[in-house]
């Protein structure tokens, strides 16, 4: 392994709660189908996950950082001590927690996986691009593969002999996947010759595994345009043979490798397939012209990973940061600040700085409990299936609804917050001494791929508001307004949980708001226009719900408690996040929902010329 320094923080006790005492791990563990599972196996977990993460990927990650991949004779090389980190990871399986027994995994609920993942990410996110794209790959195909394919693929991709990406976007699309012009020609024997280039590749070449098994969207001859005609193909990098081994290479080649802002030991690749009319690829599923739906269920998977990445980031950059403050001493105390010759206190100590530092704590923490209420959902709707039908397609919808969420708010907010954490710092937080300003580079590409965040918003304002009749994001508003007749006169939060009451409300003026512009053709502009600031307004209703739940349950726990016990200070902390965000926060959806009624169409109404008369 080489040898760098582990910056990588988190703090278990919070985890702990989020997982056992918000959402209730011990009752939906240990029946059908995680019979095996319980809180104290998931706490073990979590420790050698922790243990795993500091030990082997914390200190990667600057050296890779400063390393990055390189290209030689075709192939890319990954930073020092990946390949030894690729091989400990899946002999480990800390990867295969959450998948299900008869795939080889451990069955565990999603609650589990996603923390398990949240300390991955966050203890070095290029690394974990490669064993996630490969993740991804495998239940991709164990949901829509044949059989055959299952077998062929799944085991080999689930326990690191091969690694697996995603290709979708091509050099003249971006986002717009519908007018891809790589082709898949049918043969006799079945399978199909592909030929066209991808880019953004994340994981697109390597040489941590012995093979790259890629799922790449192409248009069958004569198929329609647009997504419509699209289907999923796996292509491998070499051909596998019939006994399951790789053999000869199948005439995909690396085009390039991006050199990036952030994540550089993550490799981003040009990928060209078919240059010499070599390439083969086979319809997953054996099914053509429903590849996106396919490749949607890995999508999907990504963009929840991608609201895990930003989380990891944003409470490790927080810990840093905080840690820092403990220690830094700069200037007198701030009742003292016309006073020189005063004693130089911790910067923890001044008022803005604690502003920050509970601005930042607030965000994770709520960020956090988003993600595990959305694995709690999807474990519950596998629990539930067969058995009760109603209440399984309720938390599928869920599901649903809070998936843009979880992507573009935790993404969004954890470049935000990794630039706070250098602003505690000050000037130190800007040099490479530090692990913040890496965070903040790192974190940036997050509220872009695997779909921006506005093409979250319009998925949600698009199709999720009215998705079931609209009745998933009823569901949504009727379990925050239940939680707010619960708790409106709390003796403690009463004045915060009428703000979250407000907020609510402001959020349901401004569906209604959005559906009269979905019926009026000459307001129609204004959806696009106003998307995101509608999913920011239902993340922040979102979080600050979760967090007031917290904050009744740590009070309710502290009650408990002797005078002396050390989790006192940690449940007062709950509380204090969830006063911050009611505060300072959920006052700002109010405001959101005025400007929304004013259907603002500036942006469309200002001519292309005046945006800068120069150019």
């Amino acid at each position: 392994m080489s040898a760098g320094i582990n910056h990588y923080k988190t703090d278990l006790r919070e985890i702990f709660f989020t997982l056992f005492e918000q959402f209730g791990f011990g009752q939906v563990a240990g029946q059908a189908p995680f019979e095996a599972w319980g809180p104290d196996e998931a706490r073990a977990v979590l420790q050698e996950t922790y243990r795993f993460s500091k030990e082997v990927l914390g200190p990667l990650n600057t050296t890779a950082d400063r390393e990055g991949c390189r290209v030689e004779d075709g192939t890319v090389l990954t930073p020092k001590g990946f390949k030894d980190a690729w091989k400990l990871l899946w002999e480990q399986g800390f990867k295969t927690v959450g998948v299900a027994t008869d795939h080889g995994g451990q069955g565990s609920p999603m609650m589990l996986q996603v923390a398990v993942e949240e300390m991955l990410c966050g203890a070095n996110a290029a690394f974990n691009m490669y064993p996630g794209l490969t993740f991804g790959t495998a239940e991709t195909l164990a949901e829509c593969g044949t059989s055959e394919q299952k077998k062929k693929y799944v085991e080999k991709l689930l326990n690191g002999t091969w690694g697996g990406t995603m290709c979708l976007t091509e050099p003249h699309a971006g986002s717009d996947v519908g007018s891809a012009k790589t082709t898949a020609r049918r043969n006799p024997d079945g399978t199909y010759n592909i030929r066209g280039t991808k880019i953004f590749i994340s994981a697109g070449d390597h040489d941590l595994a012995e093979n790259i098994i890629h799922l790449v969207l192409a248009r069958v001859e004569g198929a329609a345009p647009g997504t419509k005609g699209l289907s999923l193909f796996i292509v491998p990098k070499r051909r596998v043979s019939a006994d399951g081994s790789s053999g000869q290479p199948n005439d995909v080649n690396l085009g390039s490798i991006e050199h990036k802002m952030g994540i550089n030991g993550s490799a981003t690749c040009v990928l060209n397939f078919g240059e010499s009319d070599g390439c083969l690829g086979e319809l997953v599923g054996g099914v053509e012209h429903i590849g996106m739906s396919q490749m949607f269920k890995m999508m999907n998977g990504a963009r929840i990973a991608v609201g895990i990445q930003g989380l990891g980031l944003a409470s490790t950059a927080y810990l840093n940061a905080l840690e820092y403050a403990k220690e830094r001493k700069q200037g007198g105390h701030f009742t003292k600040w016309k006073d020189p010759t005063s004693p130089r206190v911790p910067i923890i100590e001044h008022p803005d700085v604690r502003r920050m530092l509970l601005e930042m704590k607030a965000h994770v923490e709520g960020i956090r409990a988003l993600i595990v209420k959305l694995a709690m959902h999807t474990d519950k709707a596998k629990q539930l299936a067969g058995k009760d039908d109603d209440r399984a397609a309720y938390h599928r919808g869920q599901v649903e609804v809070l998936t843009p969420l979880v992507k573009a708010y935790a993404s969004d907010q954890s470049f935000r917050l990794c630039a706070q954490a250098i602003q505690v710092y000050g000037g130190a937080g800007f040099i490479k001494d530090y692990p913040v300003e890496q965070y903040c580079r790192d974190s940036k590409i997050f509220s872009i791929y695997e779909g921006t965040n506005h093409i979250q918003a319009m998925d949600l304002v698009g199709r999720k508001l009215g998705q079931a009749g609209g009745a998933h994001f009823q569901q949504f508003m009727e379990d925050v307004g239940g939680f707010i007749e619960a708790n409106r006169e709390h003796k403690t939060l009463g004045s915060e949980v009428k703000a979250l009451a407000a907020a609510q409300e402001g959020l349901m003026s401004s569906a209604m708001v959005v559906l009269g512009w979905s019926q009026d053709a000459a307001k129609v502009a204004l959806i696009p226009l106003s998307a995101n600031r509608f999913l920011q307004m239902m993340s922040e209703v979102a979080v600050g719900w979760l967090l007031l739940e917290a904050a009744v349950l740590a009070e309710k726990s502290t009650e408990k408690l002797s005078p002396t016990d050390p989790d006192r200070a940690f449940y007062e902390g709950k509380k204090w996040s969830a006063l911050w965000y009611a505060r300072n926060v959920l006052p700002g959806v109010e405001q959101a929902a005025r400007l929304m009624v004013q259907e603002d169409a500036s942006p469309m109404q200002i001519p292309d010329a005046a945006f800068a008369a120069s150019l």
